[in-house]
């Protein structure tokens, strides 16, 4: 009987490794099972031909060179400078990144009022919204932009011109009223008055609006400075109409903007049309806005996000009400609708920051004074005053949302040349970095998210490689860790077995052997 229950035994743990085997089996099944179901939603084949891709362009596996830029750093290596590899050129030549004196910056043609707007929200929070660089810019523009090569300066003027350098908000203010103290006629005193000391859109109005009888006077009252005073005076009555659409004023600020473009054709370079787009799309006069855009989407002329979005948004508004995805993948796209998808693809390849702020993916911050185009700084300028506008488009967002990334694929990667503009420039991380507050994330492209099984594949390969080069130098150690882990693994089975043993009649493994 005794030997009946050891031939038992040993029958029952047998089959209990060869189970193993055949679980084995049933796991690589499953997993054969998995990559079928999840080919198309992990889009696999793309994963796949991108890894092909990469080695014939670069002559190494992209997974080879993540494992290895994994393991480098444990086995105290030496970074290397592959990333540079990202930004060559067709030549193979390696290009440097542009340095942000490089990088050209705009006067944001919606930026906030310091006084009102910007220092508010210092009070609140206790951040400061714009950074010394942003306002060390301002302050050139406005000694530029209000002094011009005027020869020899009034005396207002030189107190002027060192009020915009202060640094100290105070002591801009206390410059201001000593210009006033010298001529009680300085519309620029005013002015900065009216941006930085008012702490109301209706202080800022009123002082503007002395501002701008001051200039028209001076006007033609003195030909050698009118150059000067013109732009004084532009300045003034954009701020006019920015005060009237804040306080809710809209026909008026449009018709404001449309005679300020009229009367001064010649200074687009101001941007006055990206103020006049906003103030329509408050309106919903979209067929003004396509006026506009009309003129101002044109091939000759430089491109903004408020170009390409806004385009993208009355294409989006014509089809997202009725805009479904599982329907579109069992029918395709109509004409109208890859009109706008189209168009949703060429504003995110302009500016690709754009989406995950007017998402929400990203949270928002004020806009800085200037920005950079196609930089994380336009994106949340753009997003800060048209979000609404593309909420208010019934699904809209919808559309952008399952649209947006596929442009991307559209792109080549690195991005040697563009797809439809010119290639994306380097440097706007940089140049973004100094005009966002240091408490914002600035978002960075190009920066590829890579997929899960890329990630898997690279953590897997870097692990394999790891534990084959510790085999290589300690067998002897690996072994006793090998031994130990397996039998730690496997002891709760033959805990198990054994307590099925003692609880199980010696006949009953031996019907069940025999079966």
């Amino acid at each position: 009987m005794a030997i009946e229950g050891t031939v038992s035994k040993y029958k029952l743990k047998s089959w209990l490794s060869w189970s193993w085997t055949y679980v084995c089996f049933i796991w690589f099944g499953m997993v054969l099972i998995m990559i079928y179901v999840l080919w198309s939603p992990l889009k696999l084949q793309e994963t796949l031909i991108f890894e092909w891709w990469y080695f014939r362009k670069y002559g190494t596996s992209f997974i080879e060179q993540v494992s290895v830029s994994h393991l480098r750093p444990l086995l105290g290596g030496v970074e290397s400078s592959s990333a540079t590899g990202l930004f060559t050129s067709i030549n193979g030549e390696t290009e440097p990144r542009p340095s942000v004196s490089e990088c050209k910056v705009w006067r944001n043609p919606l930026n906030l009022f310091r006084g009102a707007e910007y220092n508010r929200y210092t009070w609140v929070t206790g951040k400061e919204p714009l950074t010394y660089y942003d306002m060390n810019l301002s302050a050139q523009d406005h000694q530029t932009f209000f002094t011009g090569d005027t020869p020899q300066l009034r005396p207002e003027d030189a107190v002027m011109q060192k009020a915009w350098r202060e640094r100290n908000p105070q002591a801009r203010i206390r410059a201001a009223y000593q210009a006033l103290e010298m001529n009680q006629d300085c519309a620029a005193a005013y002015v900065l008055l009216a941006e930085e000391e008012a702490t109301t859109i209706t202080e800022a109005e009123r002082l503007f609006r002395k501002a701008l009888s001051i200039g028209k006077s001076g006007l033609y009252s003195a030909q050698r400075h009118r150059n000067r005073n013109i732009n004084l005076l532009v300045y003034i009555k954009r701020r006019l109409a920015m005060c009237a659409r804040k306080l809710g004023r809209v026909k008026e600020a449009v018709k404001m903007m449309r005679d300020l473009m009229k009367e001064f054709p010649l200074l687009g370079m101001l941007n006055i049309h990206e103020n006049l787009l906003e103030a329509l799309l408050e309106l919903q006069a979209y067929a003004d806005v396509q006026a506009v855009l009309a003129k101002y989407d044109d091939i000759s002329l430089p491109k903004s996000a408020t170009i390409c979005y806004t385009s993208a948004l009355l294409k989006a508004r014509a089809v997202s009400d009725k805009f479904s995805p599982e329907a579109a993948s069992r029918r395709g796209l109509s004409s109208a609708e890859m009109n706008a998808v189209e168009a949703i693809h060429r504003a995110v390849e302009f500016n690709p920051h754009v989406p995950k702020y007017l998402l929400e993916m990203k949270s928002l911050i004020l806009p800085p004074e200037h920005i950079l185009k196609r930089g994380d700084s336009e994106a949340v300028a753009y997003a800060f005053f048209h979000l609404q506008h593309w909420k208010r488009a019934e699904g809209a967002l919808n559309l952008l949302h399952c649209t947006w990334e596929g442009t991307f694929r559209l792109i080549p990667y690195p991005l040697e040349k563009g797809h439809l503009f010119y290639p994306y420039p380097g440097c706007t991380e940089t140049a973004d970095r100094e005009l966002l507050p240091s408490f914002h994330e600035v978002s960075v492209y190009p920066k590829k998210e890579l997929p899960f099984f890329i990630l898997f594949t690279a953590g897997l390969c870097s692990f394999t490689a790891m534990l084959a080069m510790l085999t290589h130098q300690f067998p002897e150690l690996m072994g006793v860790f090998a031994k130990a882990f397996f039998s730690t693994l496997f002891a709760p089975l033959g805990f198990f077995a054994d307590k099925m043993e003692s609880f199980m009649p010696s006949s009953f493994w031996h019907q069940l052997t025999r079966i």
